[in-house]
């Protein structure tokens, strides 16, 4: 799934064919995605203007002239397409048509009349509109952690920490902890911070919390500057793959040398999901 990385290059994909555009024209091709999709979706948005386009852990936020906010999340295999206005010259539009259920047309932004497709193949992703002004209250964002490359930091790290006797894998993975973390970035991160994904999370103390926070943010804008990691079907919306998973250090990489210390990459399964890490050196 497009974990925090993935979001933030697609957002930047959408930029100039969204923000301060106005959106002219919806074609909404079925009446649900993962969920319904929210009661006269098109003429809501038809006539909006798109204010902003940002990114809320991962989820993709744009606040429109109306007073509402699209809110967009990928799922598994969710993508945003964008292309011109220009009949014919949209990006493998052939290879994508049938999974194609949502297109806005915009016009006023930095590209010009711009066509940005929503194509899902499993259906796992999801609009949703809520008032701007409440976002942080709606149900997707509700009780939701810091930023992680805000001002988030070791201390704001540590202090969630306190008392969490869950291991400091599954915790960073907890959106009310963190927000946007992911299986993927949070395995690098515990793998250069040296620390053990077993280890409780209350038993990180400040300088191992301090030493995570930024390795935290450091792996994230590493792989935001290569444009995320493509395992299976992530793309930008200009239709490029990642290719930070080329660097991984731990993730996927079970039975493979470890490239700090010599020792082995185990794999261990942590509430469902997969675990990479180095017992030789992360404690």
């Amino acid at each position: 799934m497009p974990e925090l990385p993935e979001v933030e290059t697609v957002r930047r994909g959408l930029v100039p064919a969204l923000e301060g555009a106005t959106i002219v024209r919806v074609e909404q091709r079925r009446a649900d995605l993962r969920f319904a999709l929210p009661a006269d979706l098109a003429e809501r948005l038809e006539g909006a203007r798109v204010l902003e386009v940002r990114r809320r852990a991962k989820y993709l936020v744009l606040p429109l002239s109306t007073g509402e906010a699209l809110i967009a999340h990928l799922g598994m295999t969710g993508r945003f397409k964008v292309g011109d206005a220009v009949p014919g010259r949209f990006e493998h539009e052939a290879d994508t048509e049938k999974h194609e259920h949502l297109v806005l047309h915009a016009k006023g932004g930095a590209m010009g009349p711009a066509r940005v497709g929503f194509v899902d193949a499993r259906r796992f992703g999801y609009w949703d509109l809520a008032w701007t002004d409440e976002l942080e209250a709606c149900r997707h964002f509700a009780g939701m952690g810091p930023e992680p490359l805000g001002d988030w930091d070791g201390a704001a790290l540590h202090a969630a920490l306190r008392g969490r006797r869950t291991p400091i894998k599954s915790a960073l993975l907890d959106q009310r902890v963190v927000a946007g973390l992911g299986n993927i970035y949070v395995c690098e991160a515990l793998h250069r911070a040296g620390v053990s994904p077993r280890r409780q999370a209350a038993r990180v103390g400040r300088a191992r919390a301090d030493a995570l926070a930024g390795h935290v943010r450091d792996v994230l804008a590493e792989a935001i500057e290569a444009g995320g990691s493509t395992l299976r079907d992530f793309a930008s919306a200009k239709g490029s793959s990642g290719y930070f998973q080329h660097g991984f250090l731990a993730y996927g990489r079970e039975g493979e040398p470890c490239g700090r210390c010599g020792g082995t990459i185990a794999r261990i399964v942590q509430a469902g999901r997969s675990t990479f890490y180095c017992g030789g050196c992360q404690r």
